[in-house]
């Protein structure tokens, strides 16, 4: 009787630690939904899928979605990851939670953001919008580290493409707290980690669609060199893993070569890989090789001390 009272509370564990495991939680980004900036509106989201990608469009209210790193291989290292879309949608799955589950299996507890879209229907201010988010995210991670098991100093950012863009907005721009920090917590990522990522708004190389999303029409050229992160990097700007395709049509590689350049100017560690082909879009894998970048991922949070338990 006590063997079998016994097993059955056992399968009751392991069955809420793989629900809890399988089921990440979800929670709102700021207490109470109190979104800065935020205008009177209905919730008009919406998500549709396609070619096997989950786009979300029109997001009013942030989320942050939580994948605890499995005990057994907790080493404390976190990171949160910003999805691509252009800023116009957010391609939550296939850059976002699947990205997630992989940090998960090296032992890093992953944050999904759902940032909102610019849009001047929705926000005082549509251009500041993302960042705000991606540096409440950063907030809210390293307020929670004790409760979440995660190293303060150790939280990265991650972002593909647009979501690229903002990722190295947050790496660049963490000075200046545009949210409510009362504590002067550090909005400052420890590493980032960039994905044919949006940079530069030099008409060269710029992808033309993300910045005139992010800053309207007609943007002045001040907003342009300030959303120019190329331009905003300095000594104090965290190391950076870059990825890129040479033939990327959607974003220019040199979007990714002009920040590694930047970074190495100011004696920031980086470092930088470049397929020969690829594309754009490809998220965990490039279907051109056989190699796999999120390993090269692993190899330079690992020589950098990031996936060391502490």
């Amino acid at each position: 009787m006590n063997r079998c009272l016994l097993t059955v509370l056992f399968s009751s564990i392991v069955a809420l630690t793989s629900h809890s495991q399988n089921n990440p939680m979800e929670i709102s980004l700021y207490p109470d939904n109190h979104i800065p900036g935020n205008l009177p509106g209905p919730n008009e989201e919406t998500s549709e899928s396609g070619g096997g990608i989950l786009r979300i469009s029109k997001i009013r209210i942030p989320t942050l979605r939580i994948y605890p790193a499995p005990p057994d291989k907790a080493n404390g290292a976190a990171v949160i990851i910003c999805p691509g879309g252009g800023y116009s949608i957010v391609a939550i799955d296939h850059e976002g939670y699947k990205v997630a589950e992989k940090f998960n299996e090296m032992g890093v507890t992953a944050f999904v953001l759902k940032y909102r879209i610019p849009n001047k229907k929705n926000q005082e201010d549509p251009a500041i919008a993302p960042l705000q988010d991606a540096q409440q995210a950063m907030l809210t991670v390293r307020s929670n580290a004790k409760k979440w098991h995660v190293d303060p100093a150790r939280i990265g950012i991650m972002g593909f493409s647009a979501g690229g863009h903002l990722a190295s907005t947050a790496g660049t721009h963490f000075e200046r707290s545009l949210i409510d920090n009362p504590e002067n917590i550090s909005l400052r990522p420890d590493f980032m980690m960039l994905l044919y990522p949006v940079i530069s708004a030099d008409l060269a190389i710029t992808h033309s669609g993300s910045f005139k999303n992010l800053l309207g029409a007609d943007p002045t050229q001040a907003q342009l060199d300030l959303y120019s992160n190329e331009k905003q990097v300095t000594a104090h700007t965290p190391p950076a893993f870059l990825v890129h395709a040479s033939d990327d049509k959607g974003v220019n590689p040199d979007n990714s070569i002009v920040f590694y350049q930047a970074l190495l100017k100011n004696k920031v560690p980086a470092e930088l890989h470049l397929y020969q082909n690829g594309g754009h879009g490809f998220g965990l894998h490039n279907p051109t090789t056989k190699d796999e970048w999120i390993e090269r991922c692993r190899n330079w949070l690992q020589a950098n001390g990031w996936l060391n338990k502490r």
